[in-house]
């Protein structure tokens, strides 16, 4: 799934990225990066939060 359609899931379903990210224990701004690609999401808590978003793939290795 990219970016946009995750905001595009996201806007159908009625649903924002801060009740999520608090939701699944994650911090706002963090997802944030993440959704709007300011962070890579290569390893570590953005890499988690892309897994989780569906953003990248579960068996993707963190580095």
């Amino acid at each position: 799934m990219t970016p946009s359609q995750l905001k595009a899931k996201f806007r159908r379903e009625g649903r924002t990225f801060t009740d999520w990210a608090r939701e699944n224990g994650f911090k706002p701004d963090q997802v944030s990066r993440v959704i709007n690609g300011r962070s890579p999401a290569n390893y570590g808590k953005a890499h988690q939060i892309a897994v989780a978003l569906g953003l990248k793939p579960k068996s993707e290795a963190a580095i």
